[in-house]
């Protein structure tokens, strides 16, 4: 059975996945992050690729505008694309526009459960509008597909005596 590029490029992130998840040290884990991320921006389309490159190039500079111009303008050209969804909940999220970035990486989870950039980027929401359990909640299931991020398990252990008190 041949398989075409959009199931070629999920069992290559797959697969991918698999390994980050058990990545031996931070490093490794860092490599294969950054081979995830690659595989989950093609997105077949070179407007599409092209809409994703100037969001995040105007992102890098900090102009934000032009960031949620491109990325809205792809997520309405392709609403089935995650990695839309997620830079442009980073936009919303650099804008201080919580609730429509929580509603972007909502998206993005639903187009792809394992998205843990989108799952960081719930847990760091909820933190930052006193919700501590969704959280870490959410920061916990980051941890089960890439257990070497140090800024979440700093991040759970900050919110531990919140969410699960005091041990006797």
């Amino acid at each position: 059975m041949m398989l075409g590029p959009a199931q070629a490029q999920d069992a290559a992130a797959t697969d991918l996945l698999d390994q980050l998840a058990q990545a031996e040290d931070a490093r490794a884990a860092d490599r294969l992050e950054r081979q995830v991320r690659q595989e989950w921006s093609k997105s077949g389309s070179a407007t599409i690729d092209l809409l994703l490159k100037r969001g995040q190039d105007a992102l890098d500079v900090d102009n934000v505008d032009a960031a949620l111009e491109h990325l809205t303008a792809l997520t309405d050209h392709a609403p089935d694309f995650a990695e839309g969804w997620h830079t442009l909940a980073l936009a919303y999220y650099r804008a201080d526009q919580f609730g429509p970035a929580a509603d972007a990486l909502e998206r993005t989870l639903a187009l792809n459960p394992e998205h843990f950039g989108a799952l960081r980027g719930l847990g760091a929401i909820f933190e930052q509008v006193d919700k501590p359990h969704l959280a870490y909640d959410a920061y916990s299931r980051v941890l089960n597909l890439r257990p070497h991020d140090s800024d979440v398990i700093d991040a759970l252990e900050r919110l531990e005596l919140r969410v699960n008190g005091q041990t006797l």
